[in-house]
């Protein structure tokens, strides 16, 4: 007679489906915290593409004679970012930016960024 199977002491029977979730919850929290990680790295390159733009529209600006830190401001916010801070010194330009970045874990990591632009020195 066939009966139902009766387990033996020591029997591995759904081991392996255990496992399978467990690895499973494993690989998902790391993945999650991967994609915050490359959250964090694509606004900080997104910041400092603004923060070089910026700079650079400023040194031009401010060879042309016009209102280097302005320039600069309009730049960094079409750009997605805020600007943080500006110096002109001779025509010479340094800003720093910051964009908002992701909210991960009920915290946000803003971004800053900061870039140097002005006229070649030929030496």
């Amino acid at each position: 007679m066939n009966g139902p199977a009766r387990s033996r002491p020591g029997d591995e029977r759904g081991a392996a489906t255990v496992l399978v979730l467990a690895v499973s919850g494993l690989l998902m929290f790391v993945g999650l915290g991967l994609s915050g990680v490359a959250a964090i790295v694509v606004t900080q390159r997104s910041a400092q593409g603004a923060a070089d733009l910026a700079a650079l529209a400023g040194a031009s600006a401010a060879v042309a004679g016009a209102d280097a830190c302005a320039a600069a401001g309009r730049i960094a916010a079409a750009n997605g970012a805020a600007l943080a801070a500006c110096r002109l010194t001779g025509r010479v330009v340094t800003v720093a930016v910051r964009v908002d970045g992701p909210r991960l874990v009920d915290r946000r990591y803003d971004v800053t960024a900061e870039a140097r632009a002005g006229p070649a020195v030929s030496g």
